[in-house]
């Protein structure tokens, strides 16, 4: 089904790539000029990598899957952050085209849906260097439920504490980021059930939430990357005005939110950035 093919889940491991000036330059000359302040305002390096191959993800991915000649690609952001495609009508054979990314440590991301709203996000659990990890997850617990919370704390030794927190913020970073709204105020109320991190399942209130899905994956090096898909009418409002289509009637939504996942595909860096020239 050609719909499938709006399914779409990317990643890069940047660890590796170390560019002089000359190459980063190129590498950030193959995107429209108005992309380079959102890259060149970060002092590190290393955050100017993962904002830099974020850009060329997104630019990629939306050339690839929808044919949109890369100087006509006009992808902006929500004033909460959200990414959209400005240009996808009279490209996109998908009914609700869209996509986001993440990025964190080592990993970045994107993924992108044709019915459903995508959320993504990648965790790197590092260790903080200033507080013990009780000490750090202590500031984080107005933002999970007791369910999560003492599923947390019981979880084991500090470092499967820790592993535990992260998962969880993954996931529920993944379903804000999902709907756009660029706040995780009052997440204690999204409360997330799984079997072993498999069958994952939301409640907003104590109430299923049966038109969300989760998936959560372990990746290299102590990273975990989330992924959810819901369904458009639950958007924030600025983003919901970026959408092709808010409104599904049940068997195509069901349809959508029932599309196959697929795994993280490892895309090549240099690639990423010579796309432009094939």
């Amino acid at each position: 089904m050609i719909i499938e093919r709006g399914v779409q889940r990317w990643i890069v491991d940047i660890s590796m790539w170390d560019p002089s000036p000359h190459d980063f330059s190129f590498a950030l000359s193959r995107l429209p000029s108005h992309e380079h302040a959102s890259i060149t305002r970060f002092v590190k390096m290393e955050d100017r990598k993962r904002a830099l191959v974020s850009r060329l993800l997104q630019y990629a991915l939306v050339h690839q899957v929808l044919g949109i000649p890369y100087d006509e690609i006009v992808i902006k952001r929500t004033l909460e952050g959200k990414p959209f495609l400005e240009c996808a009508k009279g490209y996109s054979k998908f009914p609700n085209f869209n996509f986001n990314v993440s990025h964190h440590g080592d990993f970045v991301a994107i993924a992108s849906e044709p019915v459903c709203i995508v959320g993504l996000d990648i965790v790197h659990c590092v260790k903080t260097q200033k507080e013990t990890i009780p000490e750090f997850i202590h500031n984080f617990t107005s933002y999970f439920s007791s369910l999560e919370w003492n599923n947390i704390i019981n979880s084991g030794t500090s470092d499967e504490i820790l592993v535990e927190f992260y998962r969880y913020w993954c996931l529920k970073e993944a379903y804000v980021k999902a709907i756009g709204s660029g706040l995780v105020n009052e997440l204690d109320r999204v409360e997330f059930h799984h079997t072993n991190w498999t069958n994952i399942f939301v409640k907003i209130d104590g109430k299923p939430m049966t038109e969300w899905k989760f998936w959560l994956f372990q990746l290299q090096k102590l990273h975990w990357v989330s992924v959810a898909r819901g369904p458009p009418k639950a958007a924030a409002e600025s983003y919901k005005r970026t959408m092709s289509r808010l409104e599904f009637d049940e068997e195509e939504y069901h349809n959508g939110l029932s599309l196959p996942s697929v795994n993280f595909v490892a895309q090549n860096l240099e690639q990423l950035i010579l796309v432009e020239n094939k």
